[in-house]
């Protein structure tokens, strides 16, 4: 295949647009912030991100590489379908869910990460052992998708994959570095941009092909790329399924954008139109899929063997633009890839430097770090997450497979712990370390044929695949998410039962979970106010609570307060005074 000088021009181009763009944002960020607060302004954008940037920006979150590429290879490879391509609902669901249930909570107690309200009920201990999987979330995730841009543009220009991928880390790495998240959701904006014009104007060129059929015509045959559910494969479909839905909520990604929202109304319509943006924004790509699957490769230059038996099915995408369309408007399309990639990449990079700025080395260790440490510290991850990411798309060749690991332990150790945090009075550290790791055991022994990793509990319903790596049919990530939480709700009231009762000594409370918790918890807000690591106006007033039993309220009902429990600082400090009486 030839080496187009004008498609990498093309990229160039679309690059320094890109990069001039996040330096106008990080310039911007220059003159926000609350008095000044530039840490405030790079993880949560000065709290002040409108809905036309903030819808962008969620949006992009959620439709990067993985989204569109995953869906078109999904509707193409055949038994699959679009039966099988939940992403977009999945996703859309869980934002939708989020914005119902999690966006009011969260923004209105003015959280700055996904981790704070862990770290305030559970310690920082709890806090430390769920950033691990967070953090590999995020790091899985970017470097899975650079893997993929480094893989696309190599088909469409033909340039060394390593060479594509090192530059666009740099891009996004170079622009998160100086601006935090106004440079990532301007940046953003222009990307979805670029995204959804790339793919419709690819789409009506590939479509007119000679070798496609009309994909009307190949949806009524029996090998139909809408794909079909046999009813042995529904349990499996549903555990994905859920999987996407409630695992797509507890991601700090997700959290940045709706603790950057204004209010708590504002965070819960941004998570409404991000939902519906990646319903969208999958359109193209499942047409797409339904392109490749209606197309005749022995009259293309591609030929034969199709994708499928060259194992090319999950580069379908990038394969319908370089050979079905044009060349100048393959370049195009591949800036849409390009820009799916970064708006996606930029997001995760920001998020764990974030989480690990602010909940790791403010709030565990340097409680008095100043404005401008945490600043540096915060750019010095993103350019080392940045880095450890690309060096994986680059060395590892089971990135899919590890990030699909990663999301299974962010749904069944992450989520259930925010359910608890946020909704359920009473849980304590002793609940949430148990069912962490309960969860983990749950998901390691359930095996990941991705990793070529055998499974240790066999469910019912299990067959071996062509590498003799035992498949599970039974949703036993569902299972190991239900038990972690359940685990979490038991454990805690059975700690809490055992101490209140006197059964346990309060010696024994070395987490201070219990007897430490309840008795001196307005001190301890007075700790943290007095160390300055976090400000009053950040959190909901501390309550006591004193003497919860069983019988006792089991519901969190101020999470589904419409009141915005952010006080002012004047009244929070009255209200400290009083209950210290």
């Amino acid at each position: 295949m030839p080496f187009h000088v004008e498609g990498l021009v093309a990229i160039i181009v679309f690059y320094l647009a890109i990069l001039f763009v996040g330096i106008w944002a990080a310039w911007k960020t220059k003159n926000s912030g609350s008095d000044g607060d530039r840490r405030e302004a790079i993880i949560v954008g000065g709290r002040d991100i409108g809905l036309l940037v903030g819808g962008f920006t969620m949006t992009a979150t959620w439709v990067g590489g993985g989204y569109i590429n995953g869906t078109a290879e999904a509707v193409y490879v055949p038994g699959y379908g679009l039966a099988w391509a939940q992403a977009p609902i999945g996703y859309s669901l869980s934002l939708v869910l989020g914005g119902l249930f999690f966006a009011k909570p969260m923004r209105s107690k003015g959280y700055v990460t996904m981790l704070d309200p862990f770290q305030q009920l559970y310690g920082k201990r709890m806090g430390g052992l769920l950033f691990i999987p967070a953090l590999m979330g995020e790091m899985f995730w970017a470097a899975a998708i650079f893997s993929a841009l480094g893989a696309t543009i190599s088909v469409i220009i033909d340039i060394d994959v390593n060479i594509s991928v090192i530059v666009s880390a740099l891009i996004a790495i170079m622009y998160t570095l100086v601006g935090g998240l106004y440079s990532v959701a301007y940046t953003d904006v222009v990307q979805l941009f670029c995204i959804f014009l790339g793919l419709w104007i690819s789409v009506p060129f590939a479509m007119s092909h000679p070798a496609v059929k009309n994909i009307g015509f190949t949806a009524a045959q029996k090998e139909s790329w809408l794909g079909s559910i046999e009813s042995l494969d529904v349990y499996s479909w549903l555990d994905n399924f859920f999987l996407l839905m409630l695992g797509g909520i507890p991601w700090q990604a997700y959290f940045q954008r709706v603790l950057s929202s204004s209010s708590a109304t504002y965070a819960q319509v941004l998570s409404f139109l991000a939902a519906f943006g990646c319903l969208v924004m999958a359109l193209p790509a499942i047409l797409i899929g339904a392109i490749g699957a209606s197309t005749d490769w022995n009259k293309t230059m591609y030929g034969l063997p199709d994708p499928t038996e060259r194992e090319e099915a999950d580069m379908i995408l990038p394969i319908v633009l370089q050979y079905l369309c044009p060349v100048y408007i393959s370049f195009f399309g591949l800036g849409a890839v390009s820009a799916a990639v970064m708006s996606s990449a930029d997001s995760s990079i920001l998020s764990a430097s974030s989480m690990f700025a602010r909940n790791i080395y403010q709030l565990s260790f340097r409680q008095n770090a100043s404005d401008r440490e945490i600043i540096w510290v915060m750019r010095i991850t993103i350019f080392v997450f940045g880095a450890s990411a690309t060096a994986m798309a680059l060395l590892a060749k089971s990135v899919y497979g590890l990030w699909y690991l990663s999301s299974d332990l962010v749904y069944i150790i992450i989520f259930p712990q925010l359910l608890c945090v946020l909704f359920i009075k009473g849980t304590n550290t002793y609940g949430a370390i148990a069912g962490y790791l309960f969860g983990l055991l749950l998901r390691i022994t359930g095996g990941e044929p991705y990793l070529y990793l055998q499974p240790l509990i066999f469910y019912p319903g299990y067959y071996a695949d062509k590498n003799h790596i035992y498949i599970q049919r039974f949703p036993f990530k569902t299972l190991a998410m239900l038990t972690s939480f359940f685990t979490n709700i038991a454990v805690s009231y059975l700690a809490k039962y055992l101490f209140e009762s006197g059964s346990l000594p309060p010696k024994l409370d070395f987490l201070d979970a219990v007897v430490a918790r309840y008795s001196q918890e307005n001190m301890d807000k007075a700790t943290l106010v007095k160390s300055d690591n976090i400000i009053l106006n950040e959190l909901a007033p501390v309550n006591p609570r004193r003497s919860l039993t069983l019988n006792s309220t089991f519901t969190n009902k101020e999470a589904f307060s419409d009141v915005d429990s952010s006080p002012e600082l004047s009244s929070a400090e009255d209200n400290l005074v009083t209950n210290t009486k």
